[in-house]
């Protein structure tokens, strides 16, 4: 059998039915991540939701089915899940790393092409700005 690579979204992907084992990977009130479970209701079209009765006998509901993960899919969930993590801050790193080698060009660019400010990360073009200022005058703003 081959070591595949599954994304933890295609762990979750299908919908849970009624008498399958589950454990949560999100803490909920009353119940750590890892917690035993077993759907005992599952409902909604839109948003899929459960009622899971716990190895201590209670049940609780409306819980998102992004929460839980089959019971023999957990270990999976947790390494990808990891995996995901260390990806996902490699890449941060890496763009924010890009930003900062390519931010000063940019800037530089933006303003030789006629001036502009720029926020969150977007250029304004000068003309726009002019325009609102004119705007603001002839209202006596």
């Amino acid at each position: 059998m081959p070591n595949a690579t599954v994304t933890t979204a295609e762990l979750q992907a299908n919908p849970l039915k009624r008498g399958t084992k589950v454990r949560l990977v999100d803490d909920i009130p009353g119940y750590p991540a890892g917690s035993k479970g077993k759907v005992a209701v599952a409902n909604g079209f839109a948003w899929q939701r459960y009622w899971v009765r716990f190895a201590d006998g209670e049940s609780v509901g409306h819980i998102d089915h992004s929460s839980l993960v089959r019971a023999k899919d957990y270990d999976r969930f947790l390494v990808q899940r990891e995996r995901e993590t260390i990806e996902a801050e490699a890449a941060a790193e890496a763009a924010a790393a890009a930003a900062d080698a390519g931010g000063d060009d940019a800037a530089a660019g933006s303003a030789a092409a006629g001036g502009g400010v720029q926020v969150n990360g977007v250029t304004i073009p000068q003309r726009l700005l002019d325009m609102s200022a004119a705007a603001r005058a002839r209202l006596g703003a």
